[in-house]
């Protein structure tokens, strides 16, 4: 009993450690941004000078655009991208995992093999046709890949778990009368809701991230993002450290929120999706 005792503090003292080792980059980083640029280069972690201008002046990032702008902008994307991945892919999934149409395995494999496909391989030729429909400085190249089945991995993600779902509650709604779609809307549908979750998670956050795609098709700074805003504090001359700290920080706090507040049903619904079929 007492090296049962001594292991569990033994654990706990080393989960700690870690803990403190992972958190401390965090915690240096929060303090940082109320640093003044004198206090930036000091090895204190805590700021002899507390100042909120890294904040005021960060917000407003040019007379004419602020972060407020910014962040308006990201969660016009995101929003969309979010509502588009849970729907397509619930939609794209249903239809791979529960009905009958030639060529069906043959089309999941095409779907499964782009998950090996690094984003970069078809970025030349996803602009050239982007830039053909005139969509180039725009949102539409951003939210496109979600509203249009959402990924590969989305799919996959629910096609495990559409698959674990008893078919007999298929039959039965056919039995009753409803016809493939008021199948999936009515009992398929209810029952995903741990891996919609992890889905709406996933395209909130890598949405919020995607600053290589923001980049390469956004070039008016009204239409910008929070990344490419944070872009605009590093020029040729300096980097606003103070700025770019304080921003950066703000910048992470809605994935924050989502995450721990909705972090059960993500866990969850990676668990099951991951175990079933």
């Amino acid at each position: 009993m007492k090296k049962r005792t001594r292991r569990k503090i033994l654990d706990h003292i080393g989960l700690i450690i870690l803990a403190v080792i992972m958190l401390f980059p965090l915690a240096w980083w929060f303090f940082a941004s109320f640093k003044t640029l004198g206090d930036l280069a000091s090895t204190n972690i805590l700021p002899k000078h507390w100042t909120l201008d890294n904040y005021i002046n960060g917000w407003h990032l040019t007379s004419e655009l602020s972060f407020g702008r910014l962040f308006l902008n990201t969660l016009r994307i995101v929003i969309v991208n979010v509502i588009g991945a849970v729907v397509t892919s619930s939609l794209v999934a249903f239809g791979f995992a529960r009905l009958n149409f030639k060529f069906k395995n043959f089309w999941f494999a095409i779907v499964m093999a782009t998950l090996m496909l690094p984003s970069q391989v078809t970025v030349v030729s996803q602009y050239i046709m982007y830039n053909k429909l005139g969509l180039i400085d725009s949102y539409w190249p951003l939210n496109l890949p979600y509203l249009l089945g959402g990924g590969a991995f989305f799919i996959f993600l629910m096609v495990q778990f559409i698959r674990g779902v008893p078919r007999e509650l298929d039959e039965s709604a056919k039995i009753d009368g409803a016809s493939t779609f008021q199948t999936y809307y009515r009992i398929i549908l209810p029952l995903l809701k741990a891996p919609l979750t992890t889905v709406a998670i996933y395209a909130f956050t890598w949405s919020w991230d995607d600053f290589y795609s923001q980049m390469l098709y956004l070039s008016t700074p009204i239409k910008f993002t929070v990344g490419l805003g944070l872009r605009m504090f590093i020029d040729a001359w300096e980097i606003k450290w103070g700025e770019l700290l304080a921003m950066s920080l703000l910048s992470i706090v809605p994935a924050l929120i989502l995450f721990f507040t909705r972090q059960k049903d993500f866990v969850e619904g990676v668990a099951t999706s991951g175990l079933k079929g």
